[in-house]
């Protein structure tokens, strides 16, 4: 099916996104377990490609989500301020003094180093989120009365809760019948299923979702472990993705299932701070890949997908075509690994040189 973008007239949201806001602590140079102070910020999945669109590209977007009335809500409130997303459509949930009913997502993440892997350890049980349940938000005036472009959730919000993905059915369903453009991030993460049933249910729950969406998104590892596909020598290196095999397989997955645009990321991981970086999109029957970056120095890799996200979603937004959408998304992803946190703290100006090929020379 062609992917139809709705013109900005008549939307007061290009887009809007469904998921979870924690808050971050991260331990700068040391580990979780032996650091004695942590900087934070926010961040989460879909938050954090709507965060991108308002920042970077200066689109309009809001987030739909829940958050316990403490503050540590607060704090994350204020820290969602900075990046200019409305919270107009944010649920605040009484807090109990202790959070037995209800709280807010905490997220432990070491950047890694060299031989040291990146480490994250939630803490999000029972958060205001996960309790989330279909007729919370009114998606007929959001999607009707008020007008969105395009729509976001992911698989790290449908792992919450067993409520949660029909709480996503429900704002596809809107979503599709007003003319929006639906995406959908697999993200899988092994934590938030472990306790759920794991790949196979994963696999359930995104089978029930991912046929209904517009754009999907992922790397080689969410197609396989939340779809069930794979996509062979994408974890090997990257002379072995050009093969015909992975296309391939890739092409396989468009034929199964209907969306318009499917992306992946593909990531060779030398160390914790050089990774090899690409993406491919298949759209119209046809492959568009972004140039590949070897060798890439990373800050903090946490973010790089979503970013990508970010940059493709702007492409078709902003009229692109999709070979220009996926070098956009690359390059956007590669930036958004040179900063900490997990959003891009990267511009229209940075990502468009880093398109044209500019090097690491100081501007000023």
């Amino acid at each position: 099916m062609a992917l139809t973008v709705k013109p900005k007239q008549g939307c007061r949201w290009d887009v809007v996104a469904l998921g979870e806001v924690m808050l971050r602590l991260d331990p700068g140079d040391r580990r979780i377990w032996t650091t004695r102070s942590f900087e934070v910020c926010e961040g989460g999945g879909e938050y954090n490609v709507a965060r991108s669109l308002k920042r970077c590209f200066g689109l309009d977007a809001a987030l739909a989500t829940a958050l316990a009335d403490n503050p540590i809500g607060r704090l994350v409130e204020d820290l969602i301020y900075q990046g200019g997303v409305d919270q107009s459509l944010v649920r605040w949930v009484s807090y109990d003094g202790v959070g037995r009913a209800a709280r807010n997502g905490l997220n432990f993440t070491e950047r890694g180093y060299g031989l040291r892997a990146g480490l994250g350890c939630s803490d999000r049980g029972h958060t205001a989120v996960s309790q989330l349940r279909p007729g919370d938000f009114d998606w007929e005036t959001i999607f009707g009365k008020f007008g969105v472009r395009w729509f976001h959730t992911g698989g790290i919000f449908c792992a919450l809760s067993s409520s949660t993905p029909e709480v996503a059915r429900e704002a596809i369903a809107a979503a599709r019948r007003h003319g929006a453009v639906v995406s959908y991030d697999l993200n899988y993460r092994e934590s938030l299923w472990r306790s759920l049933g794991g790949e196979a249910q994963a696999r359930k729950v995104n089978w029930e979702l991912v046929p209904l969406v517009d754009v999907v998104v992922g790397n080689e590892e969410d197609f396989s472990a939340a779809l069930g596909y794979s996509l062979p020598g994408a974890n090997e290196s990257f002379t072995d993705f050009h093969a015909g095999a992975f296309k391939d397989t890739l092409a396989q997955v468009a034929r199964e299932l209907p969306s318009a645009v499917i992306a992946v990321t593909l990531r060779r991981a030398r160390s914790a701070t050089r990774n090899d970086w690409g993406a491919l999109c298949y759209c119209d029957g046809r492959f568009f890949e972004a140039p590949w970056r070897a060798d890439l120095e990373v800050f903090d890799r946490v973010g790089g997908g979503d970013s990508f996200a970010a940059g493709l979603f702007y492409g078709f937004l902003s009229g692109h075509d999709p070979q220009w959408a996926v070098e956009c998304g690359a390059a956007h992803g590669a930036l958004a690994m040179t900063t900490p946190g997990d959003t891009s703290g990267a511009t229209l100006g940075e990502v468009e040189r880093v398109m044209r090929g500019g090097g690491a020379r100081i501007t000023r």
